[in-house]
């Protein structure tokens, strides 16, 4: 079953793929509710997600069956089963956050909208590019252009690097993982933009030079020492993940239980009629607009489904503009 559909949904992508320049898509989503699955072509290669099942399946079945399943994809996409990579998925929380992978630095320069990202598919859960963000990246691009970009729990900053490319003045991305921001700077290197990275201690921001900044911290410590210091931005993209309880955060992050107050904080960042794009990848998540007097609030979701989600689930997405 899964062979068939991988073959069916791949002959009607990759037309479309090869037509728009994009080189990472979803392929297969949870279709066959037996075969609880995510799979993402990037480029050559496939990274797969195994979701849990609403009952309990032993280790050694669930083995042969995720070989069994590879196999398929493999043969469907003519792609060695060395080239995909699966991994689990389970709901986070409590001490319970995902870590790194065993190491095997398999990587790959993915094009999308004329420009190319790195992405890791065997070292991590994620793999640097969300497919599901492609069309709000674009909307960045497409609004950047000499604006000051401000863009919150960066991660490895894709939408920084669109924004650069839309002719953004400034770009300011803030995360606290020196890996995703080394990660970010090659991101930028590959499009031919210079990023410097520096502290969310050096605050006033001074790039050394550079429009484009990397800054390691808490990305909530940088919205209240932001905000004292009077910064403001034109475009901020929220992108916070669903949970969060990394060891340098003061506190544990439930984007459910947390967003009225963080969003709060950062329309206190946005300039006059300026725009804060922020989005939500949780399930059951749900915005009272209400809670934000003042505001125009645009619910631009389904805008943002591209040709390889029709049908799918993807994360809410919010416009906030300042009246």
């Amino acid at each position: 079953m899964l062979r068939n559909r991988l073959r069916k949904r791949y002959r009607h992508l990759k037309k479309w793929a090869r037509r728009t320049g994009t080189g990472a898509f979803r392929l297969y989503d949870r279709d066959i509710p037996e075969i609880p699955l995510v799979l993402d072509l990037y480029g050559d290669a496939v990274s797969g997600a195994l979701y849990k099942r609403p009952y309990e399946k032993e280790d050694a079945e669930e083995t042969r069956w995720l070989m069994a399943m590879k196999d398929a994809a493999s043969q469907a996409l003519e792609i060695p089963a060395a080239r995909i990579f699966f991994k689990e998925r389970r709901r986070q929380q409590g001490n319970n956050q995902y870590g790194k992978l065993p190491d095997q630095r398999f990587t790959r320069d993915i094009p999308e909208g004329g420009l190319r990202f790195t992405v890791n598919l065997s070292d991590y859960l994620d793999t640097g590019l969300f497919p599901d963000r492609r069309l709000l990246r674009a909307l960045v691009r497409k609004e950047a252009s000499g604006k000051r970009v401000l863009n919150l729990f960066c991660y490895t900053a894709s939408f920084s690097v669109y924004a650069a490319a839309g002719g953004a003045r400034e770009v300011d991305s803030v995360d606290l993982s020196r890996t995703y921001l080394e990660w970010a700077s090659t991101n930028f290197s590959l499009n031919g933009f210079d990023a410097r990275m520096i502290q969310v201690r050096d605050m006033p921001l001074n790039g050394g030079g550079s429009p484009f900044r990397l800054i390691r911290g808490d990305a909530l410590r940088f919205i209240a020492e932001a905000r004292n210091a009077g910064l403001t931005w034109d475009l901020i993209v929220l992108d916070p993940p669903a949970f969060s309880n990394s060891k340098g955060m003061t506190g544990i992050l439930d984007i459910r239980r947390d967003h009225r107050e963080l969003i709060a904080r950062t329309l206190d960042l946005l300039s006059p009629r300026g725009n804060l794009w922020f989005s939500a990848n949780a399930r059951r998540f749900r915005l009272e607009t209400e809670d934000f007097p003042g505001v125009k609030i645009q619910d631009i979701t389904e805008q943002l489904r591209d040709e390889d989600f029709k049908g799918k689930k993807i994360p809410v997405c919010y416009k906030f503009t300042l009246l």
